[in-house]
């Protein structure tokens, strides 16, 4: 998840007790809630580094338990430090600190958990990821149920309900237009629910709802996430159900075994699911919706695209791209890897284009960051 998520979790986690554990508890949870992403230190080391890093050990149960341990004991000691220097007897609690640090650490890679991107919590000894498919990206009810709360039991000052605003208004542009500058379409009624959402916040702030609610509120934001979470599992288990179904549809009509399908969430919208099929001979992409008949996908999923795994000579072009450093750190990473070979007609170059079809498609290496990749060979001889 983006890092204003989770530092909402971390927020929002302190305002619902674990503020009270220990002074300067509220800033341990503001560092846990984030300090699996100091990975990011991995990026000095060029952009495949990084891919091959991220959510790697730091997100692992042991990276977080470590990270989690290491931060209140670093804090407790900078206090025990200023107290003395300061004459005065030492406020923070070491035990306090501990427990919010483990808690609030524990919920950085389940939110991560929770998107296609997924995580290998079993590092050093198991490399494998693992995806909940739940929850896209970034999700604005999570922003708004978080920050909401946050935002009602922190806005006590002018200069705060004005830095609240501000955030506010760009979660909004944000939320409201740069999905169409990229094309990702979703519901007007999703638009709607924000701004209405966003009104009673502010309602509910001019009556000072919080100073009655305290901590509750905090809470309820918290079981919100669970049942959210909850509500979005049964659908995905519907969406993926209803993803084999038609994806075995396209096979048969292809002649071909189906090995592995995931549905993988879309933007606001949780009708709307994105197919992922992979076959002996192939790899497909289409999108599901809920509100559709199934023997209609089943007869023409919509944006059905279909991604030939290279034979023959192309295969053991592919093997020998393969190799390259870069690909095997790609190869690594992605999920469902389509690949296309290419003659670039400029100098006969043989071109192997890799993509994990979860974020871009073959070709787009130029657009598609570190989830395309383009090999060139020397023509064959």
């Amino acid at each position: 998840m983006d890092n204003l998520t989770h530092t909402l979790v971390g927020l929002t986690a302190a305002k619902a007790g674990l503020e009270r554990l220990s002074p300067g508890a509220t800033i341990v949870c503001l560092v846990a809630a984030n300090a699996p992403d100091a990975d990011i230190v991995a990026a000095f080391g060029g952009s495949w580094f990084y891919l091959k890093h991220h959510r790697g050990i730091t997100h692992s149960i042991v990276g977080t338990l470590t990270i989690a341990l290491i931060i209140p004991l670093l804090f407790y000691a900078g206090g025990r430090i200023y107290a003395r220097l300061r004459g005065r007897a030492p406020g923070v609690r070491l035990g306090g600190l501990v427990i919010a640090s483990l808690l609030v650490s524990a919920s950085h890679p389940l939110m991560d958990w929770t998107n296609n991107y997924g995580v290998r919590p079993l590092l050093p000894w198991d490399e494998r990821w693992f995806y909940g498919d739940l929850v896209y990206i970034i999700d604005p009810w999570l922003w708004l149920s978080l920050g909401g709360a946050s935002f009602l039991l922190t806005a006590t000052a002018r200069w705060r309900s004005f830095a609240w605003g501000a955030l506010a208004l760009v979660a909004t542009l944000a939320f409201l237009f740069l999905p169409m500058r990229v094309g990702m379409g979703y519901p007007v009624a999703s638009r709607a629910l924000w701004l209405v959402c966003l009104a009673a916040l502010v309602v509910a702030h001019r009556l000072k709802l919080a100073t009655r609610w305290e901590s509750r509120v905090a809470l309820a934001a918290l079981a919100f996430v669970v049942l959210y979470w909850g509500a979005l599992g049964l659908l995905h288990g519907r969406a993926l159900a209803r993803a084999q179904t038609v994806a075995g549809a396209q096979a048969a009509r292809q002649q071909e075994n189906v090995l592995r399908v995931a549905a993988m969430p879309s933007l606001a919208d949780p009708t709307r699911w994105r197919v992922l099929a992979e076959t002996d001979r192939a790899v497909y992409r289409f999108e599901t919706s809920l509100l559709a008949r199934v023997e209609d996908e089943r007869a023409a999923p919509g944006g059905l695209t279909r991604f030939e795994k290279p034979q023959g000579e192309a295969a053991e072009l592919v093997a020998r791209a393969a190799r390259d450093e870069r690909a095997q750190i790609f190869l690594d990473f992605a999920r469902f890897p389509a690949i296309r070979v290419e003659t670039q007609s400029c100098a006969e170059a043989l071109l192997v284009q890799f993509a994990d079809l979860r974020y871009t498609e073959p070709g787009a290496a130029r657009r598609g960051g570190n989830f395309s990749l383009e090999v060139s060979l020397p023509p064959v001889r």
